[in-house]
């Protein structure tokens, strides 16, 4: 399956972790809220490459069987997967903000799909998953 990266929309408790992304001209969206997740490394599958992006970005292992939902999506470098994961309010205590972003907080979902700087593709598949 060709597929160029993948996204992930987790949920600690009712929360959506969201990542404040660099502040950089040469980067997509600079400055704003991303999700966890990222491109493809060589032939790992949709999963695969979330779950290490996840852990990558944020510090967090979350199992396969804990992706709930998902979708794929074409946008200009190709198909894109997005995920979604429910986990404990409680795991907010082992999040550890890997090398990339300025920062990560806790967002009320509905709330990341109405920011203006929400990474728009990102905000119409949560919205999609939200009246799902």
């Amino acid at each position: 399956m060709s597929f160029s990266g993948a996204k992930l929309a987790l949920f600690l408790g009712p929360q959506l972790l969201v990542i404040k992304r660099d502040d950089k001209p040469d980067i997509p969206y600079p400055g704003y809220w991303d999700l966890p997740g990222g491109g493809r490394e060589g032939t790992e599958s949709p999963e695969d490459c979330v779950l290490r992006e996840t852990l990558e970005e944020v510090g967090l292992t979350i199992p396969t069987s804990e992706l709930s939902w998902s979708n794929s999506y074409q946008r200009p470098r190709g198909l894109v997967w997005f995920f979604v994961s429910h986990q404990p309010a409680d795991l907010v205590n082992q999040v550890q903000l890997g090398s990339e972003g300025q920062y990560w907080q806790l967002m009320d979902p509905v709330s990341y799909c109405d920011h203006a700087l929400a990474v728009p593709p990102f905000a119409e598949q949560l919205q999609s998953y939200l009246g799902h």
